[in-house]
């Protein structure tokens, strides 16, 4: 009987713990109001580049007809991806930079991870399936408005999504099922698994092996397919006689593959090991790179290679 109410009451204390914790404190990079000033210019700038740029790519494939076609409407996803990726993280880190009180409330902090890791696992699967629409088009030109059919494109960009919503959906449940009694200071601009992991008070041991595996799983089966189909497209290019068509298709397929590169890479630094290394300064700078650098510089990376999306830039301006 002592035992047992000496069991309710540390789990009446725990449980008070975790009631009371209703917000985070995002330490972010430093306290130096000189440089975060400098700091909110730039990523200002940055941000403001990557709506725009996002944006208008998304207003191009829909208003000019020539490139209404399977691979515009997947780079058009992909762009507005982009934009609600970093807005799901940039405006609140700006106003952190000038603000004191850096806090975010448990709420809040949980709907950005969910946000945050909806669109990050998307684009994992819409840059595998890009890469197929790039295959088709590519190895049986002659059959692509078959094998993308309206129902296949729309099919997989749906399943993409549905993809994104169950993968965070499953993280945030498991993150957010944990006990924040230790500390309310997450070493981060934003609310990700590691750094949260890392203040957790409770056995994280379940969360890094759902962590390890599903992105690890995530991981192999995307890069598997991206890398299967260009292997197909390096074989149609070896069999193209003509050294124009050659330069065309490897023009196309140099962005994508450089957009899956950075991507995947960044994202494989930052999931793919053990809480117990996790380093703040490290991760921060490489989650600032995959969540506002990278969906800055997707729409140069596709447009400044593209002639299409250059010949639409001008019609419209």
């Amino acid at each position: 009987m002592v035992q047992f109410s000496s069991d309710l009451e540390s789990y009446q204390i725990r449980m008070k713990n975790v009631t009371e914790l209703d917000m985070f404190i995002l330490k972010g990079f430093m306290d130096d109001l000189e440089v975060q000033v400098y700091l909110f210019l730039l990523f200002l700038a940055i941000y403001l580049f990557t709506l725009v740029g996002n944006l208008g790519l998304v207003m191009l494939v829909i208003v000019d007809s020539r490139i209404q076609n399977p691979m515009y409407y997947f780079l058009s996803v992909l762009s507005f991806l982009d934009a609600c990726y970093s807005s799901v993280v940039t405006p609140k880190m700006l106003i952190n930079f000038l603000s004191e009180n850096k806090t975010i409330s448990y709420l809040g902090c949980a709907a950005q991870m969910l946000l945050f890791v909806t669109f990050g696992t998307t684009e994992c699967f819409l840059l595998a399936a890009m890469a197929y629409d790039r295959y088709a088009a590519i190895y049986d030109p002659l059959r692509y408005s078959v094998s993308m059919a309206p129902r296949v494109y729309v099919s997989l960009i749906t399943a993409s999504y549905a993809g994104g919503v169950l993968h965070a959906t499953l993280h945030t449940v498991a993150t957010f099922s944990l006990s924040f009694c230790a500390s309310k200071e997450i070493r981060h601009v934003f609310c990700d698994i590691p750094p949260l992991l890392a203040i957790s008070c409770s056995d994280t041991h379940t969360n890094q092996l759902l962590l390890f595996y599903f992105v690890g799983s995530i991981e192999t089966a995307t890069i598997l397919i991206v890398l299967i189909s260009y292997g197909f497209i390096l074989l149609a290019i070896l069999r193209m006689r003509s050294s124009g068509g050659r330069r065309k298709v490897f023009s196309t397929c140099a962005s994508h593959l450089t957009g899956v590169t950075i991507y995947h890479g960044t994202i494989l630094f930052t999931y793919m090991r053990p809480t117990s290394s996790y380093d703040s300064i490290h991760d921060m700078i490489v989650s600032t790179f995959y969540t506002i650098i990278i969906p800055m510089m997707n729409p140069i990376i596709y447009s400044l290679r593209n002639k299409d999306v250059k010949e639409a830039m001008k019609k419209l301006l």
